[in-house]
């Protein structure tokens, strides 16, 4: 079964042009996605749209852009940013699990992709997975922002720009 979306290149593709294009205030955007990203990083998945959409609205970003923003961990990146995210809090708590013992904690999580199974791990575990995830978040959140926000005003540009020689042509 071939689908619209054969290739990450393509997949890639199409959140960005579902970035750019999307209509309102480039901060309005930017705000939209850096929320997704944020809760990307720090909310498992199974909550992460559940509490982005809602938090979008009081806090005045996309909606679009929250929900893209938290497929920054999704079943094929989350093999690898998890347990980069429990190593980096365990780093940072002072403890000492290495990456391969850490992907085997996190093994029943990622594959049942359930509560029950993230409630079995260590509360160590689970603590080094938030503080790694606020970590990433606090690195990632104003990054996203600057950079969705950079793309949508220099596509806006770009568009105005062929707008206004198509114009100029026609006259």
């Amino acid at each position: 079964m071939k689908t619209k979306y054969h290739s990450l290149g393509s997949l890639w593709r199409y959140f960005l042009h579902r970035m750019v294009s999307e209509k309102g205030d480039v901060d309005y955007i930017a705000r939209g996605w850096a929320l997704g990203m944020f809760i990307g990083c720090l909310i498992p998945m199974g909550l992460q749209l559940v509490i982005a959409v809602p938090l979008s609205f009081p806090l005045k970003g996309s909606k679009i852009g929250a929900v893209f923003g938290t497929f920054l961990t999704n079943p094929l990146t989350v093999w690898f940013i998890y347990p980069a995210q429990c190593w980096l809090g365990e780093r940072l708590l002072g403890q000492g699990h290495n990456l391969d013992t850490i992907r085997t904690l996190l093994k029943d999580v990622v594959q049942e992709q359930s509560f029950a199974a993230l409630g079995a791990l260590s509360g160590q575990l689970l603590l080094a997975f938030f503080i790694g995830g606020l970590l990433l978040a606090l690195v990632l959140t104003p990054l996203t922002y600057c950079l969705v926000r950079a793309s949508v005003l220099r596509y806006r540009t770009v568009r105005e720009k062929l707008r206004q020689h198509r114009l100029m042509r026609r006259a």
